[in-house]
């Protein structure tokens, strides 16, 4: 379950918060108890940032920026599917996988996305794009001036902004669900230690190791 509180519907006054329940959910489900979107999701992102109506619009209108982006929503899809993947976010990667389906992508370059370095089936854009976008999540912003020569031979200066702010955007959303177990990320830690057998003690590893003959 998320690392903080959903916020029933009976607790909730913002219009806009209500409006989200409504579109997203249906007006007779409280989401905060009947869990559950169309996308199979758990839809707890929306009950847990319902907790601050002022967090919760400044995401919202985050989304609206696709309605006058210029940035072919292809290209947005890889950064953003690509950003959830290199951050590890199972629900973001997840959710942006259907989207890209749901742009008519071949299956292939859906399934592509995490070893897209080795595949054959991107176009140059394409490629340009998923490079800089490892190049913003797992290079920290630090994007080669190969790869932004080459994404400007592509793109607009206007959406290579575009692509650069949503990518970053999405980036931020997978950290944040990760953090307090959102959605799909509500999930074990990764890495744990696997226990030693029964018996094993306090042997001492590094001495069986670097001992001689």
């Amino acid at each position: 379950m998320p690392r903080l509180r959903e916020v029933p519907r009976s607790e909730v006054t913002d219009e806009r918060i209500l409006h989200f329940y409504d579109r997203l959910f249906g007006p007779d489900r409280d989401p905060a108890v009947d869990h559950g979107t169309a996308t199979g999701s758990p839809g707890d992102w929306w009950t847990v940032f319902a907790q601050c109506p002022d967090v919760f619009q400044h995401a919202v209108r985050g989304f609206a920026l696709y309605r006058n982006c210029s940035l072919d929503p292809v290209l947005r899809e890889l950064g953003q599917c690509r950003a959830g993947w290199a951050r590890g976010s199972q629900f973001v990667f997840s959710q942006h996988c259907k989207q890209m389906r749901a742009l008519g992508l071949p299956e292939e370059k859906i399934t592509a996305i995490p070893s897209w370095q080795v595949a054959d089936c991107y176009s140059a854009p394409e490629r340009a794009v998923l490079a800089h976008t490892d190049a913003l999540v797992l290079g920290g912003g630090r994007v080669p001036d190969a790869v932004f020569t080459e994404l400007a031979e592509h793109l607009a200066e206007e959406e290579i902004l575009q692509l650069t702010y949503i990518t970053c955007m999405y980036d931020m959303h997978a950290t944040i669900a990760k953090a307090l177990h959102l959605e799909f990320d509500d999930r074990p830690e990764p890495v744990v230690e696997v226990a030693a057998p029964e018996g094993y003690g306090g042997r001492d590893i590094a001495e069986d190791l670097a001992g001689g003959r």
